[in-house]
Order: structure tokens, then C-alpha cells, then sequence
């Protein structure tokens, strides 16, 4: 792990992701194709020293803020929306412990990650209801089945969460790989992000020690307590930018060495035809205000990160609504690039070598993991009534 770490330290962050975009880049399609367990990119993540990217110095890693680190997950992104997806969420994992766990939980998984080079992976997703945690002496067995494990069949380190009967908010546990009676039922074929794997688990019986179910943090009224969430929706709003991005560099590619112009255009070449300027000029405008819009609100974020338990919930209300402006934003131009992109390319690019339909599908998946229009409607509220967003854990 120390050779991981000196690598991060000795290169710029950006010039490693900008590396390990280039080698993914170069079998996305291959892969979009093939679905499946991501098994060689997390193993690429790995050698590449990015894992510990977030984890603070005190504890050995590479300490770099949320807006240093969402830029890597876009450039990540632009190569394979999955692989951005999995290293986002990797990302806001490895500090879970300290947004919701004891002080002695952030520093045992902290050190975990780091000593040990390890990738995190999870379904935390609360609405399925399904797996069940129950007491067994001073322990406890899980039993059920939970959606959505993004990853998880590749985690060093398995987060999910469960109801417990008497328990109001659902307990989120962690678990290592090698625990026994987990089956993953390899059922995730679905239209984009197809190297996720994020298909279900069966529990069966399965041991959870008591100092696996995660805290109570410092302060459990406090608004840091849930500042996690706000997190990971600033994360996946990188993650479509990448996807985005991705989406109009291979098309401005294509189209300056392959598109030919229309035959009423009066021009010898495809980028010189008025119709293919006028809509690149509004992807890019699209683009760069999503992207602009999303840096300045991930400032924010590091602002209200570093309060730790000082954040006040006011602060974390106003955090919330610009996050899901940028996210909204994102959704919107994403889509938007990702369906036209066609419309400047022409008929051959529709071709499956040349993977350009793997941007949409790719945002189209990932971008209904949660509701934009509630985004919007939260942001009216504010706007009109000065109310913050409802604290789930999607805002």
C-alpha cells in the first residue's frame, strides 16, 4: 500500500485519473458489451493509488478535498460512466465512518482502507425493505435480500443497510468479502451502466458483530450527521458530467473525421456545415454551465465538509438546494447531448463499433436513481418559501 500512496504523492491527481481514462477508454465499448463483474477495472483502480484519495493524511492517505476528487471521478467518468460510478461511490464510502460512526469506527476503516488498499461497494438504498437485521445474543444475523449492490461483488469492504424491528431508522452495517452466506444473484442486464453489477444479494444468516452496525456518530442531532447524502448527490452529478463530456468529445471526434456534410450545405466539410456549428455551440454551452455550476457548488461543499459537527442545518439546507441545482443541471444537458449527439454525426455513427449510443444509455440508467423533478420542486420551495429540502437520504 505505501508504494500506492507515494505514487499519488509523486504524480498530479489528475494526470493519474487523465491515465487510468486512457486505459479504460480504450476497451469501454468491449466492456459495455460484455456487462459482468468489473473485476480488472477495480484491480486497475487499485494499482493506480486512487483508492485512498479522500481518506485525511493523518491516517495515510492522500487527503484531497471533495472538489479535488469529484474532478477525478468526471474524468473517470468520460472513459466509462460505470467505473466513474463505482470509484464515486467507493469514494463517499471510505468516509461514512466518520459522517456516521464512532470516532473509533472512522479511525479503524480509515486505516483499513489505506494499510490495506481496499475498495468499498454498497446497497444502502432504504426503500427496499427486504433484509432483515436481528438480535442473536451479542450479535447479529441478517436474512433477506437487498437490491441495488453496486459493486459489491467486487468490495473489499460491503456496506448495507437493513430494518430491525424496534429500530427506527434502518441500522447500515459493514462487512468484509469473505463473510460467510452471501449470494449474489447476478441479475443486474440492464440498458446502461452495465459494469456496475448491480444486481441483488441473498442473506443467508449471516453474522453481523455488534461493532459492524455503524455508531452513533458524535452528534446524532447534528446536521454533519447526514451531510454524507449531500455528498454522494454532488457525486453522481460528476459522474453524468463525465458521462456528458464523454458523450461530446467522441461525437466532435467523429464528426471532424467521419461525418460528411449534407448535400444542400454548400461546404466541403462536415465542420464547416452551419447546422453541425450552430448545435455544437449549444452542447458546449450546455456543457460548460453544468460544469461551472457543479466546480463552484462543490466549493460550497467543502466549506460546509470542514464545519464537521459545527455545520449548522441552515447551512446544510443551502448546501442542499445549490447541489440539487447543479444535479438537475447536469441531468438536463447530459440527456440532452448524449440523444442529439446523433443529429451530428449522421446515420453511420448509429453503427454498435463505434459505441456512441452507450453515453445515453448510460445516463438515462443512472440519472433515474432518484427524481429530478422533487430536485426542482425542492428548489421552487426554497426559492418561493423560503423552505429548506425535507433531509432524506437523497437531499
Amino acid at each position: 500500500m505505501t508504494q500506492a500512496i507515494e505514487r499519488v504523492e509523486l504524480k498530479n491527481y489528475q494526470e493519474i485519473a487523465s491515465d487510468v481514462s486512457c486505459e479504460l477508454a480504450a476497451s469501454a465499448i468491449e466492456r459495455d458489451l460484455k456487462a459482468g463483474a468489473p473485476d480488472e477495472e477495480i484491480q486497475l483502480l487499485r494499482t493506480s493509488g486512487l483508492l485512498p484519495l479522500v481518506v485525511p493524511r493523518r491516517y495515510g492517505g492522500a487527503g484531497a478535498s471533495w472538489a479535488e476528487a469529484l474532478k477525478i471521478v468526471q474524468e473517470l467518468s468520460k472513459a466509462d460512466g460505470s467505473i466513474g460510478q463505482l470509484y464515486g461511490n467507493h469514494l463517499n464510502l471510505t468516509t461514512l465512518a466518520e459522517v456516521g460512526g464512532t470516532p473509533a469506527q472512522a479511525e479503524f476503516y480509515y486505516r483499513e482502507t489505506v494499510d490495506r488498499n481496499l475498495f468499498w461497494a454498497n446497497a444502502i438504498n432504504t426503500r427496499d425493505e427486504r433484509l432483515k437485521l436481528t438480535p442473536e445474543g451479542d450479535h447479529y444475523r441478517a436474512n433477506g435480500v437487498k437490491s441495488f449492490a453496486t459493486g459489491v461483488i467486487e468490495a473489499d469492504y460491503r456496506v448495507f443497510s437493513a430494518v430491525q424491528e424496534g429500530v427506527e431508522i434502518p441500522p447500515i452495517f459493514v462487512i468484509p468479502k469473505d463473510r460467510e452466506g452471501l449470494v449474489y444473484n447476478d441479475d443486474w442486464d440492464n440498458i446502461g451502466q452495465r459494469r456496475t453489477a448491480s444486481g441483488s444479494f441473498t442473506f443467508n444468516n449471516v453474522y453481523v458483530a455488534a461493532d459492524e452496525i455503524l455508531g452513533p456518530p458524535n452528534n446524532p442531532e447534528g446536521a454533519f450527521g447526514t451531510f454524507l447524502g449531500i455528498v454522494a448527490q454532488l457525486t453522481k452529478t460528476y459522474i453524468y458530467l463525465g458521462i456528458a463530456e464523454g458523450a461530446f468529445e467522441a461525437g466532435t471526434q467523429y464528426t471532424s473525421k467521419q461525418t460528411r456534410p449534407w448535400i444542400t450545405s454548400g461546404v466541403d466539410r462536415s465542420t464547416k456545415d452551419p447546422y453541425i456549428l450552430q448545435h455544437y455551440g449549444e452542447f458546449w454551452i450546455q456543457l460548460q454551465a453544468a460544469i461551472n455550476f457543479a466546480d463552484q457548488t462543490a466549493q460550497k461543499v467543502n466549506a460546509a465538509w470542514d464545519k464537521k459537527d459545527a455545520l449548522t442545518h441552515q447551512e446544510r439546507g443551502e448546501v442542499a438546494v445549490s447541489v440539487s441545482a447543479a444535479k438537475a443541471l447536469a441531468t438536463k444537458a447530459g440527456l440532452e447531448i448524449a440523444s442529439r449527439i446523433f443529429e451530428v454525426t449522421g446515420s453511420r455513427s448509429t453503427a454498435t463499433q463505434y459505441g456512441l449510443d452507450r453515453y445515453w444509455r448510460d445516463l438515462r440508467t443512472f440519472t433515474l436513481h432518484d427524481p429530478v423533478d422533487y430536485k426542482l420542486r425542492d428548489i421552487g420551495n426554497w426559492v418561493l418559501n423560503h423552505e429548506l429540502p425535507l433531509v432524506t437520504q437523497y437531499s
